[in-house]
C-alpha cells in the first residue's frame, strides 16, 4: 500500500499525510491512528462478506435531507384553489351552498348586488331550495330583520319597538301563515290595519269576492288554491328587513322589504315530482299615526303604499291566488322584461300590481 492510500484503496492528499506524520511524532491526543496490518486484514475479509461490509473510517456520508414533495404538492394545490376562487367566486359558493352551507348573516341594509349564480340543480322534496340562493336564507320570521328601536315623533323607544314587532307580525300573518297560504281569509293580518282607512278597507271587502287588477288580495297577501297547488315541506325561506323614520304629522313610518320563497308542487296525484319555487317580493310602507292627529285605532297602522313582484305565480287575469305554471303550462314566450327574482339591490319596480304580462325570470 502506498504512503498516500486509505485502507479501502482511496487516495489521501499530500497535505493530509504530512499533517498525519507531524501529529503522530508530536503525540497529539486526537491524531488519527494508522491501522495495523492485522486490522487491515480483518477489515478486508469482512468487506468480502455480503451484507457485512463496515463503513470505512473516513467513508461516512451524511444522510441526504428528504425532499418534502407532500408539502410542495399541498402548496401547489392551495394556490390553484385560491386562483379558482378569485376568478369564479360565484361557482365556488354554489358548490357548497347546499344543506351544509353556513346561513347568510341577517340583511341590515340594501345589498349592492345580486347573489352569486348557483350551479343548476333540480329541487327535490327533501331539498326544495337546492340550487337556489334561498338555500342559505333564514326560515320564516327569522329572515325578517328588525332594527333597534329609538324614539320617533310621537312615540317613545318602547312604543316604536312594539310597533316594529307588530309590523313584522303583519308580514308573518300575511305571507307565512299556513291557513292564509291555503286560501283562508287573513283575519289576523286584517286586524292590524286601521279600520278607518277607507281605500284599503274597500280593497279588503271586494278583493276576496271579486278579485281584479285593482282589488286583488295578492297585493297584500300570499295565497295558493289548494285544488291547484300544494306547498312542499314546512319551510318557507325569507330575506328582508324593516326600516323606519319619522313620517307625516310626526307618525312612525315603517318600510318593509321582504322576499318570500315558496316551494310548491301540483296538487293532483299525477305522480309528477316537478317542484317549483314561487318567489314573491313585497315592499310596504306603513304609518303608525298619532291618534291626536289622525283617526285610527290603538295597535293599528295605515298603509301608505304597497308594491310586489312575483315569479312563477301565474299570468293573466287575477284569480286572487298565486297559480304556479307546471309542465306544459310554463310560459316559454314571455314578452316582459328580464329580471332576477333574488336580486334585492334595487327597489321593487313597477306599480302596485305586476299586471297581466309576465316578465322573464333569469332563475327561480
Amino acid at each position: 500500500m502506498g504512503a498516500g492510500t486509505e485502507p479501502d484503496g482511496s487516495s489521501r492528499s499530500d497535505e493530509e499525510w504530512e499533517r498525519f506524520l507531524r501529529e503522530s511524532v508530536a503525540g497529539a491526543a486526537d491524531a488519527p491512528k494508522e491501522p495495523s496490518a492485522r486490522a487491515r486484514e480483518v477489515a478486508k475479509r469482512l468487506r468480502a462478506e455480503p451484507g457485512h461490509g463496515p463503513e470505512g473510517w473516513r467513508s461516512y456520508t451524511p444522510a441526504r435531507p428528504k425532499r418534502r414533495t407532500g408539502w410542495y404538492a399541498a402548496g401547489l394545490l392551495a394556490s390553484l384553489v385560491l386562483l379558482v376562487v378569485a376568478l369564479a367566486p360565484g361557482r365556488i359558493v354554489s358548490l357548497f351552498a347546499g344543506a351544509d352551507a353556513p346561513p347568510l348573516a341577517a340583511e341590515t341594509a340594501r345589498p349592492t348586488q345580486a347573489p352569486p349564480v348557483e350551479a343548476a340543480q333540480r329541487p327535490t322534496r327533501n331539498e326544495p331550495f337546492r340550487g337556489s340562493p334561498a338555500a342559505r336564507w333564514a326560515s320564516g320570521a327569522a329572515g325578517i330583520t328588525v332594527p333597534t328601536a329609538g324614539s320617533v315623533g310621537w312615540m317613545s323607544a318602547a312604543e316604536v319597538e312594539q310597533a316594529l314587532a307588530r309590523s313584522r307580525d303583519f308580514l308573518v300573518t300575511s305571507g307565512l301563515d299556513r291557513g292564509v297560504l291555503r286560501g283562508e281569509r287573513p283575519e289576523k293580518a286584517i286586524a292590524l290595519i286601521n279600520p278607518h282607512q277607507k281605500d284599503v278597507q274597500h280593497l279588503l271587502h271586494t278583493a276576496f269576492r271579486t278579485p281584479s287588477a285593482k282589488n286583488d288580495p295578492l297585493l297584500l297577501f300570499s295565497r295558493f288554491q289548494p285544488s291547484h297547488t300544494h306547498l312542499v315541506g314546512d319551510v318557507i325561506k325569507t330575506r328582508g328587513r324593516l326600516t323606519y323614520q319619522e313620517g307625516k304629522r310626526g307618525a312612525l313610518q315603517v318600510t318593509a322589504d321582504v322576499t318570500f320563497v315558496y316551494p310548491v308542487t301540483r296538487a293532483d296525484e299525477s305522480g309528477d315530482d316537478e317542484i317549483m319555487r314561487t318567489i314573491v317580493r313585497r315592499e310596504l310602507v306603513l304609518s303608525w299615526d298619532d291618534p291626536d292627529k289622525v283617526i285610527t285605532e290603538p295597535g293599528t297602522f295605515s298603509i301608505v303604499s304597497y308594491k310586489y313582484d312575483m315569479t312563477n305565480g301565474g299570468c293573466g287575469a287575477p284569480t286572487g291566488y298565486l297559480t304556479p305554471p307546471f309542465g306544459k303550462d310554463r310560459q316559454t314566450d314571455q314578452a316582459g322584461p328580464e329580471s332576477d327574482p333574488y336580486d334585492r339591490s334595487a327597489p321593487v319596480a313597477g306599480g302596485e300590481s305586476p299586471g297581466d304580462e309576465c316578465g322573464r325570470a333569469t332563475r327561480s
